[in-house]
């Protein structure tokens, strides 16, 4: 009985999952990656320094980084203090520049200077989860190995009814279940670009979103339409005719 539940249950959130990708294909046709990159490289830093802080935040640093470091060989014998000030904007900057340094030196030292593309060998490279990999690889390679799963696809993944988990592996692997693989790299796109632009965290406009009609709105409370506040009737004034 509990085995034909889930059944029922996968099956659900499959049809519901078919529903929601060909409404953001109609809505966000020609979504594509924010951040601005001209190759694999590019992506990866950029994707790096996307942690914590808005892709158009990033897009304004990457210009100048790119002039003076234009490839993995060269990043690699950065200064960090020099490294540290041209990416300070982007917030952690401590942190993302230990990172990029030790990315940097690995894809040198494992991989010729050229960014892999395989998964594993992604995820072994410093400042690399599985996000900024599939980001990479999707984006990059063109393959999809994953659904990248950042704070707006999180959030949607939920309200839209494809996954229940909280955290973002949970969340990846039940999409990856209820999606044809060859969504999972506009899916994210697509579902980015809804977050950014309608779905918001804090107050979502449902009145004027696309997938309204299929959406059931999980964790999102509908706010009462304007003007129609209840008003508690007052107590009638007491009209006995004084003796």
């Amino acid at each position: 009985m509990a085995k034909s539940g889930r059944r029922r249950s996968q099956g659900s959130r499959q049809s519901q999952a078919a529903l929601v990708v060909e409404a953001l294909r109609r809505s966000y046709p020609e979504a594509v990656c924010a951040l601005i990159h001209a190759n694999p490289f590019e992506l990866l830093v950029a994707t790096i320094l996307s942690a914590q802080c808005t892709d158009a935040r990033v897009n304004l640093v990457t210009p100048g980084l790119f002039r003076r470091y234009p490839d993995a060989q060269s990043l690699a014998k950065a200064r960090p203090e020099e490294l540290e000030e041209l990416i300070r904007s982007t917030g952690f900057y401590r942190a993302k520049a230990r990172n990029l340094l030790a990315m940097a030196k690995q894809v040198v030292d494992r991989h010729g200077g050229e960014i892999p593309e395989d998964l594993e060998a992604l995820t072994a490279l410093g400042g690399v989860g599985r996000k900024t990999a599939n980001v990479v690889l999707g984006t990059a390679f063109g393959r999809a190995e994953g659904v990248v799963v950042d704070t707006h696809v999180k959030r949607l993944a939920r309200r839209l009814g494809l996954a229940k988990g909280t955290t973002p592996e949970p969340i990846e692997r039940e999409l990856m279940a209820v999606v044809p693989s060859s969504e999972w790299v506009d899916l994210s796109h697509r579902l980015i670009q809804h977050g950014r632009k309608v779905c918001m965290a804090r107050r979502p406009r449902c009145e004027e979103c696309p997938l309204a009609e299929l959406c059931p709105r999980v964790g999102v409370s509908v706010p009462k339409p304007a003007g129609k506040r209840s008003v508690r009737p007052k107590k009638s004034a007491d009209k006995t005719p004084a003796a």
